[in-house]
């Protein structure tokens, strides 16, 4: 008789179906968990796209708080000096309110980044576990 380095539990073939199902349900709980944690930690990664977007449509709203108080000064000059103060003024409005856009467009694009706000890794990682536990089960039966 040839020596195995195998405990006799460890072919599931010597096993009970008991001890199989308590292995089974422990695995499980393992691989929720891990699917779990990854989860989060995608999720994590995709907030922090977010609120950079968010940061960048805060810069959006700043430029176009100062883009109006430069409209406003435009409007003062021009009804208060003549057209040369009015026209400079109107130039620096345009300006900021370029920058506004430019920033708007770029927070706009990072919360798209971020979007759809799913764990995809872990879906797929979920399915792919799903479709190795179905073969696994096939090829017991057989």
């Amino acid at each position: 008789m040839a020596a195995s380095n195998e405990a006799p539990h460890d072919d599931p073939r010597q096993r009970g179906a008991g001890e199989l199902l308590r292995d089974l349900s422990n695995e499980t709980t393992k691989l929720v968990r891990q699917e779990i944690e990854l989860a989060k930690a995608e999720l994590t990664a995709k907030g922090k796209v977010a609120s950079a977007g968010a940061g960048l449509f805060g810069g959006a709203g700043l430029f176009g708080v100062v883009a109006f108080a430069a409209l406003t000064t435009a409007l003062m000059a021009a009804l208060a000096t003549g057209m040369a103060l009015w026209l400079a003024a109107l130039i620096v409005t345009v300006v900021y309110a370029a920058v506004a856009g430019v920033l708007a467009l770029a927070g706009r694009k990072k919360v798209q980044e971020a979007s759809p706000a799913v764990p995809e890794q872990a879906i797929d990682s979920t399915k792919e576990d799903v479709r190795w536990a179905r073969t696994r089960a096939r090829s017991g039966r057989t």
